[in-house]
């Protein structure tokens, strides 16, 4: 079946009363029926419901569908965007080891694996996306992960993915992309030998920026790279908070069962059933907007583009754009989604553009039906520090659009009028 199709129907079959919607399992807890039925599903002996920290079925069917759509094997779903991306390192770091993190990435994340996982013991590296030139001389023997953005924000620039997937692959390393500007529809990383997609929900998939939520893919075979890896003894290794439980030994996806099953358990960042509901909904549109966000998004680049006051447009479906060929060999039919940036002469100019727009609204979130403004050096990547934002190609007068699904005649004239002549 083609993805459109997948976000429609995978993983739902109207069992029961035939309701064409999924059904809402809101709950926090199961009737196991017997003490033996109990004992087998927190045995594994059984699959099954246990507890909505761990599980719920109406997250299932989002998960399955996910990963279906990712074309992974298993998937995990959590309550942010953050909570996939600290869950999936924590899955393979412990204290004493380090991590590779891609220089151009969202503020957030940037905080997240640079800083605040440090005080647990894990350090970072920073290398080039871009071209990868500068990542095989990075990982040493304490290396556990190589983090990066399919397709970067704010920079929108494009990984070389295929060759951070063949060196890693060549060390033992496990990679994650984060694929949520690219979002499933436009880009598959695990069919380029990446080992691990994570997602914000929060963004494209929900679409209207009603729900926060994050997910976690592993690829088919994941297995067979984690199993006898001495970069990774947690996975073959006796886990004595799970009596002795030893998860290579398992006939299953076991990053993301090792995820739930330790991680989520614990730590118990769970996503909402209501929140998995709501995503659902907004997978089955997904395909139709992420063409719509496209289409315009390369008219608005366009003008931008041809703008006098505007100094550089960052958007791979332009062919001026240096990712403009890396774009059109990764991305479903050429299309780069709905995020760009663009380039005025400083901040004050940027705080004039922001405050001008009547269409566009001023808000952080990316995504979204609706148009959004921000300026990144100022509030999503307020936090890095300046000399590492200017590396990372984020200058004072650098502005992120998420251009929505109104009309493009609509955006343009805004922008212009904020623009001026």
């Amino acid at each position: 079946m083609t993805k459109q199709t997948l976000a429609l129907h995978y993983g739902y079959n109207q069992e029961g009363l035939g309701t064409m919607a999924v059904p809402l399992y809101q709950t926090t807890a199961y009737d196991f029926k017997t003490a033996q039925r109990a004992a087998n599903l927190f045995a594994l002996k059984e699959l099954g419901p246990i507890y909505t920290r761990l599980n719920n079925p109406t997250t299932e069917i989002f998960e399955n569908r996910i990963a279906a759509l990712e074309k992974g094997e298993a998937a995990l779903a959590v309550s942010s965007g953050q909570s996939s991306i600290f869950y999936a390192v924590a899955n393979l770091a412990e204290a004493g080891d380090n991590i590779i993190v891609a220089k151009k990435i969202y503020g957030g994340a940037t905080t997240l694996l640079t800083h605040t996982v440090k005080r647990f013991g894990i350090t970072a590296k920073l290398f080039d996306s871009d071209n990868a030139d500068d990542l095989e001389e990075l990982i040493d023997d304490n290396t556990k992960a190589i983090f990066f953005e399919s397709l970067s924000n704010p920079n929108i620039a494009v990984a070389n993915v295929e060759k951070i997937a063949k060196i890693a692959n060549k060390k033992g390393v496990v990679t994650i992309c984060d694929n949520t500007v690219a979002t499933p529809i436009l880009f598959n990383p695990l069919t380029k030998g990446i080992d691990v997609v994570v997602h914000s929900a929060s963004k494209y998939i929900t679409g209207q920026g009603l729900a926060i939520g994050g997910l976690i893919v592993e690829r088919s075979g994941l297995n067979e790279k984690l199993i006898k890896n001495e970069r990774y003894p947690h996975f073959n290794e006796p886990d004595e908070s799970y009596h002795g439980l030893v998860y290579a030994d398992l006939p299953f996806p076991i990053f993301t069962l090792r995820a739930r099953l330790s991680l989520l358990r614990d730590i118990g960042a769970a996503l909402a059933p209501f929140n998995s509901w709501l995503f659902i909904q907004g997978l089955e549109t997904l395909a139709i907007r992420i063409k719509q966000h496209s289409q315009s998004a390369l008219k608005v680049a366009k003008f931008l583009e041809s703008h006098p006051k505007v100094k550089k447009v960052n958007y791979p479906g332009l062919k001026s754009d240096p990712y403009y060929k890396k774009s059109q060999e990764y991305f479903k039919d050429g299309m780069c989604s709905g995020l760009l940036s663009f380039e005025v002469d400083d901040f004050d100019s940027a705080k004039e553009i922001l405050n001008s727009t009547k269409i566009f609204s001023v808000v952080v979130n990316i995504g979204d039906s609706k148009s959004i403004i921000t300026h990144p050096a100022s509030t999503t990547h307020m936090q890095v520090p300046q000399k590492e934002l200017l590396e990372s190609g984020i200058t004072l007068g650098l502005i992120r659009l998420s251009i929505g699904l109104e009309s493009t005649k609509d955006l343009i004239n805004d922008l212009k009028n904020a623009l001026g002549s």
